[in-house]
């Protein structure tokens, strides 16, 4: 039973953030910059592997007959080539989202305008849809 004469409780609502603070972007900065050098450094190691750039053999010039070797020779070049094409892909992700920290407009969904959850961009940093958004698609 409610009483009469209590008044009723105020319920104060917080502006939900519409992006985050400097000082969390810095944060999110420093993790997408570790993210990005070693992202390069793995994008060279596939390169050199692709191109044999480290090894001082013959082994892309000496002639071979064994046709076994010569295709899974071949098809690692492939995935070499692909986790490379890969990489360089995640390389541009991570420096889009370092022009977006620089615009502060980092960690806003493109399609619902809402601040995406910082564990998610601490997961995946150059995320531009909250999981809401993905989920949609």
């Amino acid at each position: 039973m409610a009483t009469k004469g209590k008044a009723k409780e105020e319920v104060i609502e917080t502006p939900e953030k519409v992006r985050y603070s400097d000082e969390e972007l810095q944060m999110f900065k420093e993790v997408i910059l570790q993210k990005l050098e070693k992202a390069k450094d793995d994008y060279e190691q596939l390169k050199a592997a692709i191109t044999h750039s480290t090894s001082n053999d013959v082994e892309d010039t000496s002639p071979t007959f064994k046709v076994l070797e010569e295709g899974a020779s071949a098809l690692s070049k492939e995935e070499s080539g692909q986790l490379a094409q890969r990489q360089y892909k995640f390389i541009q992700s991570l420096e889009a989202a370092l022009i977006r920290i620089e615009n502060k407009t980092y960690g806003i969904c493109r399609e619902t305008g809402k601040l995406i959850p910082k564990e998610r961009l601490l997961l995946v940093p150059h995320a531009t849809l909250s999981v809401e958004a993905k989920n949609k698609r």
